[in-house]
């Protein structure tokens, strides 16, 4: 399945039931009262996260859900069913907008969490409702009231701990399969990742964490340059950045800044946000002649270098131990700062 992290859809719940204008009529009864019952209250529109699906490109086909509407009152007191609700998954992560507004209406970001986005409408009253001790054979009834519906925004941020950024061809994808059980698709040609991949690091007696690789960033990233914009916004989310460097490139630390400046200039907040740099490819004679100068470069920007090759596998389980302990050291302050 393609990955797809827009959608605009349009969602309508269902409307209520109409109330029923009835009278008894029994035999031995003559003088029976009004029983029309109540209609039914309509379907809400559901929107679900669930780990389950991982795009939006079913809504990229499917753009409209609506749900039942409400059953009618009948006589003898005989209300309408309600009627049934229309559930819409979508991946963890999604963010839903009003598609007019552009207001943000609900950040869907745990396995489970679900929101009404669309009320049904409230069944009308049947005349049994309006009977009173001096209109004791009311002939009216309410309509059932319409249902809401919207025009929403979908747009999916990938929810994961540490994100990996750097040039085409830096080696983010092979070192996420070295890293995790990930397997994306891997060559020696630039722009390989067109989607981005999540994985999970599983160290012993360690937490596991969550790891995406983002599509290679370029010089003007931020403006729409290579696929910049389409990718960026899954950042946003991510606790650590780990920078990933081909050290084996003319000018590994131009190439660092030149990610990290695409960063910044598409966010300036994320400056804040804590980094890391792997030195990838440390396998090449050309990688291990720049490493000296390539980590005065990022010291001064205070970023802590570590050697590693995708490739071979060396330095890649150091680093992520040191991953693992900066995370739980970042949750640590997170759980500080709440308490």
């Amino acid at each position: 399945m393609r990955f797809v992290d827009e959608a605009i859809i349009e969602v309508a719940a269902g409307h209520g039931g109409n109330g029923c204008v009835s009278f008894l009529r029994e035999r031995f009864r003559p003088r029976g009262g009004p029983d029309g019952g109540s209609g039914g209250r309509g379907g809400n529109v559901v929107i679900q996260a669930t780990n389950r699906v991982t795009t939006l490109a079913d809504h990229s086909y499917l753009r409209h859900f609506r749900a039942k509407r409400g059953g009618h009152g009948q006589g003898s007191d005989k209300n309408g069913r309600a009627g049934e609700d229309k559930l819409v998954l979508v991946p963890v992560g999604t963010e839903i907008y009003d598609h007019e507004t552009g207001e943000l209406l609900y950040d869907l970001t745990s396995d489970g969490q679900e929101v009404v986005v669309a009320k049904g409408g409230r069944g009308g009253k049947g005349n049994a409702h309006f009977a009173t001790s001096t209109n004791q054979a009311p002939r009216r009834a309410q309509p059932g009231e319409e249902g809401q519906s919207f025009t929403m925004r979908l747009e999916l941020k990938l929810l994961a701990e540490v994100g990996l950024v750097g040039l085409p061809n830096a080696g983010k994808s092979s070192l996420i399969t070295s890293a995790s059980a990930a397997r994306p698709k891997v060559a020696d040609y630039p722009f390989t990742t067109l989607t981005p991949n999540l994985g999970v690091v599983q160290l012993e007696d360690r937490r596991p964490f969550t790891i995406a690789d983002v599509p290679g960033l370029v010089a003007g990233a931020h403006k729409g340059a290579g696929l910049g914009l389409t990718f960026l916004k899954h950042v946003e989310r991510t606790h650590l950045f780990l920078y990933v460097v081909d050290l084996s490139a003319e000018d590994p630390a131009t190439d660092l800044w030149t990610v990290r400046e695409e960063l910044l200039a598409y966010d300036a907040r994320l400056a804040g946000r804590v980094a890391m740099v792997a030195a990838n490819k440390m396998d090449l004679p050309e990688a291990q002649e720049n490493l000296a100068a390539f980590s005065q470069a990022a010291g001064e920007l205070g970023l802590e270098v570590w050697p590693v090759s995708a490739l071979s596998g060396q330095g890649v389980t150091e680093l992520m131990l040191a991953l693992a302990n900066r995370l739980d050291q970042s949750r640590g302050e997170d759980e500080g700062e709440q308490g």
